[in-house]
């Protein structure tokens, strides 16, 4: 579950041509399967907190670590620093990127004030009715999965599926690309997509009543975009993402910070 909880879409801003094109370049002459692998050992090691914020990262030492050649370390280190996980350093190697709480809250922050704008613009443009549908059926199986008295691992993560799908449609609905290109690559930032906390409170006893309450916005969003509301759309979204902002300010004051991977790479408010 690891794996499907942390993984951090590619954010390439920032990232020269060449670098990417070099990476483009290790990725054709790397199997595909060993890059795979390198990518979520090395990811695993960070999230994890074997390696620690802060630490310096050289190649070659990943690679004995490891156990894998060059070539997909190499990628994978180059996949990591446009994730937003490394900084690369100027006289070589990497070092684990920490983040202040503040930078999340900013994060989480921007993406809610895209995602209420893409609900207002869904709800005045007029949303596609295909997509209305695909969304109601999304948000009927979330329903069916917080119908359970209690949730296990394996339900947290179709919670986590379905919300992104979700997420997704609502920003199609909006039928901006240059809006779209934007909420992607905000989302993409370090625990800032929709569902960035859920799992690593899935033990926490709130867990379960703050889907329930993130549900039934989705069901008001919903119902604003398809009534033609848009003001109530955009007022909805924007709150809904405050409960990501309570999330990161339990995780990060949680006695259990430790045993919350990742979570060690946010410093917390002086």
């Amino acid at each position: 579950m690891k794996n499907a909880t942390y993984s951090i879409a590619c954010d390439a801003s920032g990232t020269s041509d060449n670098a990417i094109n070099f990476a483009k370049s290790t990725a054709e002459m790397a199997p595909a399967s060993a890059q795979v692998q390198a990518l979520l050992r090395l990811r695993e090691l960070i999230l994890s907190g074997e390696l620690a914020g802060g630490a310096r990262i050289a190649e070659l030492s990943i690679v004995d670590k490891l156990g894998f050649s060059r070539t997909p370390i190499r990628a994978a280190l180059m996949r990591l620093e446009q994730e937003g996980l490394l900084d690369a350093l100027p006289n070589g190697g990497y070092a684990v990127k920490t983040f202040s709480e503040r930078d999340v809250s900013e994060s989480i922050e921007l993406r809610g004030t895209l995602e209420g704008l893409c609900a207002r613009l869904a709800a005045e443009r007029g949303a596609a009715p295909v997509l209305l549908s695909e969304a109601r059926d999304c948000l009927r199986s979330i329903d069916t999965v917080l119908s359970q008295s209690a949730l296990n691992d394996e339900a947290f993560s179709r919670y986590v599926t379905l919300n992104a799908q979700f997420h997704a449609l609502l920003s199609e609905m909006a039928g901006s690309a240059v809006i779209s290109k934007e909420l992607e690559r905000v989302s993409s930032l370090p625990f800032a997509s929709p569902s960035g906390f859920v799992l690593m409170q899935a033990n926490s006893e709130k867990a379960r009543d703050r889907l329930i309450v993130a549900q039934d916005q989705h069901w008001q969003v919903l119902d604003a975009i398809d009534r033609r509301e848009g003001s109530r759309a955009e007022s909805l979204m924007r709150e809904h993402s405050r409960i990501a902002q309570r999330n990161l300010r339990d995780v990060v004051q949680s006695q259990r910070i430790d045993q919350m991977p990742g979570v060690r790479l946010i410093r917390k408010r002086s």
